[in-house]
């Protein structure tokens, strides 16, 4: 299967990531950080400036979900264009990441994980998450399975073990909170 895209799913997705940037906006999101600048990476978890640049601890989880999207695209839709399929996981990257800034979602996460200080993120951090959840799917599409499997495994155990958090602890503890994996995580 050919792995190009059209103009114009190249022109959708740029579409669906700036209604994504401008819905995070007109919801209240700040653009960058409140800090006043930009940095490429930040690397305090347990700070207001988390979620809130390019790049930080929780963007192996996109690349990771673009992995996933791509195989679970491939599963679902094989006869589908790899541009299409690239479209329906940008449209679900985008949906999440606007859901997951909405106050009943930010709420939770402040409840039930050690995200105390999480008020949401930057538009530009969402935008960059679907940017990188858009690399993952692409590694997916041209690495072998298994080295695809060992990359997406390797970032969650290094993530996990540098923080104590990623995106399975993460995906647990949203959905069914633990007390012990929360008193892990908070070095209990």
């Amino acid at each position: 299967m050919s792995r190009t895209m059209t103009r114009t799913q190249i022109a959708i997705v740029a579409g669906i990531i700036l209604i994504a940037g401008a819905v995070l906006y007109a919801m209240g999101h700040p653009l960058i950080c409140k800090c006043g600048y930009v940095k490429l990476w930040h690397f305090d978890v347990v700070s207001a400036e988390n979620s809130q640049h390019i790049f930080d601890w929780y963007t192996p989880s996109h690349i990771i979900h673009g992995c996933l999207f791509y195989g679970l695209f491939w599963l679902i839709a094989p006869r589908s264009s790899f541009g299409l399929r690239l479209i329906l996981a940008v449209l679900v990257e985008a949906t999440w990441e606007v859901a997951e800034n909405t106050d009943f979602v930010i709420n939770h996460y402040r409840e039930m994980t050690v995200s105390l200080d999480y008020y949401g993120d930057s538009v530009l951090n969402s935008v960059s998450d679907i940017l990188f959840m858009i690399a993952g799917f692409f590694l997916a599409a041209w690495l072998p399975v298994w080295v695809t499997v060992l990359i997406a495994v390797a970032l969650e155990v290094f993530v996990g073990v540098m923080i104590r958090d990623g995106l399975t602890l993460n995906v647990i503890m949203f959905v069914w909170p633990s007390e012990a994996i929360l008193q892990w995580q908070q070095g209990r």
